[in-house]
């Protein structure tokens, strides 16, 4: 038999990245929000996988990826260095934007927000790939292709919320411009990486793929939370911002009350609010993630919370460069003032990123735990063993269970019990 995406979505495989709906050549498929993700929806009368398209399902990131064979593939240049945990790269840096504005409201430093703006008023590439807060879309997010500086800074900063790609493919491949960036979590860069080997006019129009660290996603139950907890009415914003104001920084949500018609402010400091809901809207899909670092992307940008980069209030950023090419960028966006850039010993980045060890360790024991109860598992072309199995036992049913109480709305109070 050859499955459609339905089987993902059946076997609580899909990450509803949209990916799916790109490739299919009929347009059966329709991504929509149901229990706070987005999934997509297949007309059966007009899909032809029976034919043998196979299309949706050879794209799934979902599925998994041979991430090792893909990345060996992709990145061959003679200075590429192989670590168990990072997997193949380059270099490691340390940096910042040198405007004070980009660092302090982009997320950690800026740099990849900066790196975008040097390369399209270089004309080094026609176009980014990015999602932005949407006052007007009902799930407050919208992806697009950036062309100008003010396009880019709109999407500033982190989303912890699910972003679907939907129509990300079909827009590269209509636009005229030649060079384009897809900026994206590990499991959107498989994705596309993926289609990529079935589509070579659209892997011609790819310049890079920038990648952000991910601990995991979050459903849009998540914002529903918080909105909810803080009184928050989601029709009187006009701004939105997971991570502002700093290094870590705020919830920072902004808009105008519609009963007092008075502008208001909220602030909620991110580690005050995020981490104590780290596993209550995470999709079960992303505890079977092997990838923290986007290993398949030309460039990986995320945080680096340790001393002594952690004294910095304004924003740093920690990057991993695969692509001989990114590298020629960076030097040349610091050579002109725009970016400021250290070298990072690898060892220090992996002590900064701690969530790497469940990833790639920890993994192994919730997917031996999931065969046992019956459920799919994605499929990865190396599995390492996990040293701490019965540790990681203990944490699958601890986080099992908080991955229930998010899905049931009428469980939520006992979210502050368990907070405290």
């Amino acid at each position: 038999m050859i499955w459609n995406i339905s089987y993902t979505v059946k076997n609580n495989l899909c990450i509803g990245c949209g990916i799916c709906e790109n490739t299919c050549p009929t347009s059966s498929i329709t991504i929509k929000a149901k229990a706070g993700m987005f999934l997509p929806e297949i007309n059966t009368e007009t899909c032809i996988n029976e034919k043998g398209c196979d299309r949706c399902h050879e794209a799934c990131p979902g599925l998994g990826i041979n991430l090792y064979d893909i990345s060996n593939k992709c990145f061959k240049s003679p200075q590429i260095v192989k670590d168990a945990k990072v997997g193949r790269y380059i270099s490691c840096y340390t940096g910042y934007s040198n405007n004070h504005d980009i660092r302090y409201h982009c997320a950690s430093g800026g740099l990849l927000s900066q790196l975008l703006i040097f390369l399209l008023e270089k004309k080094y590439i026609d176009g980014a790939l990015v999602t932005a807060f949407d006052q007007d879309n009902e799930f407050l997010v919208k992806s697009y292709i950036a062309k100008t500086r003010d396009e880019v800074l709109a999407a500033k900063s982190s989303k912890y919320s699910p972003v679907t790609l939907n129509h990300a493919i079909k827009d590269i491949l209509k636009d005229n411009g030649q060079r384009f960036i897809v900026v994206g979590l590990p499991c959107h860069i498989q994705g596309f990486r993926k289609y990529e080997a079935m589509d070579k006019k659209f892997k011609e129009k790819i310049s890079a793929y920038f990648g952000i660290y991910c601990s995991g996603g979050r459903s849009f139950y998540l914002t529903e939370y918080i909105f909810k907890k803080w009184l928050i009415n989601k029709k009187d914003l006009n701004y939105l911002s997971y991570r502002d104001e700093g290094c870590l920084g705020n919830l920072v949500a902004k808009g105008v009350d519609s009963i007092s018609r008075k502008p208001f402010v909220f602030k909620k400091k991110y580690q005050q609010y995020y981490h104590p809901l780290r596993s209550f809207f995470i999709p079960r899909r992303c505890t079977l993630c092997i990838d923290h670092f986007a290993e398949l992307a030309d460039i990986s940008f995320g945080d680096i919370h340790i001393e002594p980069y952690s004294r910095d209030k304004i924003g740093i950023n920690s990057l991993i460069t695969r692509n001989k090419k990114i590298d020629e960028w960076l030097r040349e966006a610091k050579n002109e003032g725009c970016i400021s850039l250290q070298n990072l010993e690898i060892d220090v980045l992996k002590k900064s990123q701690r969530v790497v060890f469940q990833k790639k360790y920890r993994s192994t024991t919730f997917m031996r735990l999931n065969k046992v109860f019956g459920r799919k598992n994605p499929s990865y072309d190396s599995i390492k063993k996990d040293p701490a199995p019965i540790k990681s036992t203990l944490s699958y049913i601890h986080t099992m269970l908080q991955i229930f109480i998010g899905r049931h709305k009428k469980l939520w109070f006992i979210i502050d019990i368990l907070k405290k």
